[in-house]
């Protein structure tokens, strides 16, 4: 007998998910739909800004270090912006993994959504799971060839499509598109096209669900988010236990159960299987609901039981839970035996050994008096919801949103900043003055070039030039940075002349709108040294 040690590796087993239809792969569909067609036309949306300005609504501009997003421009100073995004998204992210488990994974997820999309044209080209089956384990042939030079070809279309689209977030869009077409691109632009193209075509065709297992760090983190409050999809194994395929007792009661469709609440839904009647095998023994066909192992894109558990690779997708109700339907069963469940709504003993614990009937409570106790119900949504993780995960997320928009509409058209040149900190003219310089850089963010004047805050005697100019007014260009040498002079008797060092505030005005600004810094007097 071998004591050897199991392989490390393990080669790739395709997995070849079923067709299914329901709610969640319609909700799957709209999904899919939206986030492509996003990510597709938005380069194209035009945005008018004015004169010497992008026209394209959304606009990462390298060049020029802007962020346009339609009405919004972000400069490179007010990256926190872009930084308060980033954390709202990490937040709703673990916002909604603690209310619905992994829901981001399974409906919106890019490595998501371009496999499925994936998977439609696989499927649309090879046919469904037994066809594509039968073709994997067929030798090469001329028809295996042609199927899947086919398959290949569409799917390298959607992955150069993928990368080109990319590209157009950061140039304009129509103009990028000619120049790429007449190879007058620049070298970056295409190596990012190939960079994604290649990617886009092996995670979608190749990886799927191994990207997810393997390379994704989220399925480790999200047993920090989840606790047995989480909605997430699950089997409920007292309902569905024993197993097996033996006959169904189709009772009026069943027709009922079922008729009453989606008038019952999906959640909870499971509380109505006994008025369905028990199912039996053929030799009389009760069995749960799960006749084991395996439908909902055959429509997993992750290729696992969700019977089996909660496990790492479940994305919550919900296609078992669409697959398992259609069979339910189909032999008379309340739908529920999979569904969106928290591990904290389990009955707390199994309905067989305690009608009053299913919620079916009333039994007696064990008491002296024979009081009976209440039916079991499953906690209402929203408690699963809205419980103390969720809300400090909303509170945080909406404080910094607020901030975030509060910021945005307070923040000024202009902007400045003081830096003191440092070699020599000061210089001593003839006349025994102290001359400081100052680097003032000026932000202009209208469309429109704009005369700006400085000043000094206060009657403090000291004197102010820009060089190059007779007054102290400075013209910048539309939508642009200038950087303009000031100085600042204090004669002999002036206490700042003296004193090693004094607070400046500089002011900046818009000559045509009044708006105002200012900058902080320091004077330094022949004591400094």
């Amino acid at each position: 007998m071998s004591n050897a040690a199991p392989p490390l590796f393990a080669a790739r087993e395709p997995i070849f998910p079923r067709r299914v239809s329901g709610f969640f792969r319609r909700l799957k569909w709209v999904i899919l739909i939206l986030t492509l067609g996003v990510y597709y036309i938005t380069p194209w949306i035009r945005w008018d800004r004015g004169p010497n300005l992008p026209d394209q609504a959304v606009l990462v501009d390298l060049a020029n270090r802007r962020f346009h997003f339609f009405w919004i421009e972000i400069w490179p100073h007010e990256f926190y912006f872009v930084a308060g995004l980033l954390i709202m998204a990490g937040l709703g992210l673990f916002l909604f993994t603690s209310a619905l488990g992994r829901v981001w994974c399974g409906y919106a997820c890019p490595q998501t959504v371009w496999s499925d999309l994936f998977m439609t044209v696989e499927r649309w080209i090879e046919g469904d799971r037994n066809a594509r089956i039968r073709l994997h384990n067929a030798p090469w042939s001329l028809r295996k060839a042609r199927l899947r030079g086919a398959k290949w070809l569409v799917w390298l279309l959607i992955a150069v499509a993928t990368g080109g689209a990319w590209v157009f977030y950061f140039a304009d869009a129509p103009s990028l598109a000619r120049d790429l077409v007449t190879l007058q691109a620049a070298p970056v632009a295409y190596a990012t096209i190939a960079v994604l193209t290649a990617t886009t075509f092996i995670f979608g065709g190749f990886m799927r669900e191994q990207v997810c297992i393997y390379m994704c760090p989220w399925p480790r983190i999200q047993g920090a988010m989840m606790d047995p409050g989480t909605l997430t999809v699950g089997y409920r194994k007292w309902r569905g236990e024993p197993r097996g395929k033996g006959g169904v007792k189709r009772q009026k009661a069943a027709a009922e159960a079922i008729g009453s469709g989606d008038a019952v609440a999906r959640y909870g839904a499971a509380l109505d299987k006994n008025t369905a009647g028990d199912r039996q095998s053929r030799d009389g023994e009760v069995l749960g609901d799960c006749i084991d066909c395996n439908a909902c192992v055959a429509v997993c894109p992750m290729g696992i039981d969700i019977r089996e558990g909660q496990q790492m690779e479940c994305i919550t997708c919900a296609l078992c839970i669409d697959a398992c109700d259609d069979v339910m339907a189909k032999i008379g069963r309340p739908r529920g035996l999979i569904d969106y469940l928290a591990l904290d709504d389990e009955p707390p003993t199994a309905p067989k050994e305690s009608a009053a614990v299913a919620g079916l009937a009333e039994a007696p409570a064990g008491d002296v008096a024979g009081a009976t106790a209440p039916p079991w119900q499953p906690k209402p949504l929203w408690q699963h919801v809205f419980r103390p993780r969720t809300l400090i995960y909303t509170a945080a997320w909406a404080a910094i949103g607020v901030a975030l928009v509060v910021a945005l509409f307070i923040r000024p058209e202009i902007d400045m900043t003081v830096a003191p040149v440092r070699n020599p900190t000061f210089v001593t003219l003839s006349d025994g003055s102290i001359r400081n310089a100052y680097d003032i850089r000026l932000r202009n963010k209208h469309g429109e070039a704009r005369d700006f004047r400085l000043s000094l805050a206060g009657d403090r005697g000291l004197d102010l030039s820009v060089e190059g100019a007779a007054d102290p007014v400075v013209s910048v260009p539309a939508d642009t940075t200038r950087l303009q040498r000031v100085y600042v002079i204090a004669p002999p008797q002036n206490d700042a002349a003296t004193a090693p060092r004094s607070d400046l505030r500089f002011w900046v005005e818009d000559v045509r709108s009044g708006e105002r600004a200012f900058g902080d810094t320091i004077f330094n007097g022949k004591d400094s040294q």
